[in-house]
Parts: structure tokens; sequence; C-alpha cells
């Protein structure tokens, strides 16, 4: 079953689904079901996420802004239009260089 506040077959600007908050990084889901899904990720420039790991294999793709994402300890500066892929359980972490939004897309194998 697919969990999503969304209609099939509707047209949407993707940036604009979500903004950042000064207080905490942002998340919203756009789809998801049993095999994965899409997610937005909004951060303002200097929030982070701490590492962590996810359940599913995922497609990082930078919108907007420019974030340095860790993984095995080695950084990676992503700036908009820029993707990198990544395995399921790899611990990772993300921080914002400046105002950034990106979306992941997970696939579970």
């Amino acid at each position: 079953m697919i969990e999503t506040d969304y209609k099939f077959g509707e047209v949407h600007q993707l940036a604009s689904q979500i903004e950042s908050g000064e207080e905490r990084v942002h998340f919203k889901n756009i789809f998801s079901n049993n095999n994965g899904g899409v997610s937005l990720v909004a951060f303002k420039a200097g929030q982070k996420l701490d590492t962590h790991t996810a359940p599913a294999e995922v497609m990082v793709t930078v919108l907007e802004g420019e974030i340095e994402f860790t993984m095995l300890d080695m950084p990676h500066t992503l700036k908009a239009g820029e993707f990198m892929l990544m395995g399921e359980n790899v611990p990772h972490s993300v921080s914002a260089k400046v105002d950034s939004k990106v979306m992941l897309t997970k696939v579970k194998a």
C-alpha cells in the first residue's frame, strides 16, 4: 500500500513542497511503500543529521544549496543538481553548508 498526500497524475513543483525551520531539520514524505519511497529534507545553514544508517539503498539528490555528506568517514560535498548513491545500512551524516533542500530516493532490496 502506498502512503502519500499527493494524487497520482497531478503536477507539483518539487522544491517548494518543503521549507526549512530554524529549530530543526525538516522532513516530508512524498510517497512510501514496503519497497522504499521518496522524501524531502530541508536544512538551514549549519544544521546537521548525526551519524545514522538507513534500512534501504539511497539516492541523495541536492535540489537547492550545498551539503557535506559524510559516508564511511569520507566527506563529500554535493551541490544543487548533484547526487550520490549509498548502500543499505551504511553509516553516514549530513551537514548543510548553506540553506539546502535534498531529495532522498530509498529502495529496499
